[in-house]
């Protein structure tokens, strides 16, 4: 397994000053268009955790359905939405946090995790960390023996100190540094 694969750089589409002046947004759309990006990343995410016991993968809305799933599918795991407030159908929990560009909320189903399950928190990109970390806080709420997280980018080159803020207390893993 070959992390910050060449292939995956060279296919990763960045925009300068989107969705404000100064940002450099990485768009991951470009990877998941391309059928040997999506292979590659499919596979190293296996590779990742494949041993781990990984029984449920939650991906947060929305580019973290898109590897999460094919992600769960593969582990054999069930697969859990991390959504916006108001569009999952049953009893929901709430986390609130604040973002660069100012505050959001995140909800899980109450039902879709419990004591017995071993978590990966799937997203796209970790940049601020705010609302992996609104997720982590969710999905702790609900109690799983074990949780992992995994982001297909991790922007370190801007400063950005998501890492830090997540904080200790969980194993991280990224494909992609930049």
């Amino acid at each position: 397994m070959e992390l910050n694969n060449q292939y995956l750089l060279d296919h990763l589409r960045s925009i300068q000053d989107f969705p404000k002046k100064g940002i450099n947004f990485r768009d991951v759309t470009t990877l998941f268009k391309d059928a040997k990006a999506l292979e590659i990343m499919e596979e190293e995410l296996y590779e990742l955790y494949k041993d781990k016991g990984i029984t449920k993968v939650v991906g947060l809305e929305t580019r973290g359905y898109v590897m999460g799933a094919i992600l769960a599918r593969r582990l054999n795991a069930g697969f859990v939405m991390a959504r916006k407030p108001g569009k999952l159908p049953a009893t929901t929990i709430r986390e609130h946090f604040t973002k660069e560009y100012g505050e959001d909320s995140i909800e899980i189903h109450l039902d879709a995790i419990n004591s017995n399950d071993v978590v990966l928190l799937h997203d796209d990109l970790l940049a601020t960390g705010g609302t992996i970390k609104a997720a982590w806080n969710l999905v702790k709420k609900l109690n799983p023996k074990k949780c992992y997280m995994n982001f297909l980018i991790e922007i370190r080159d801007e400063g950005l100190q998501g890492r830090e803020y997540i904080g200790e207390g969980i194993e991280i893993t990224t494909l992609i540094k930049v």
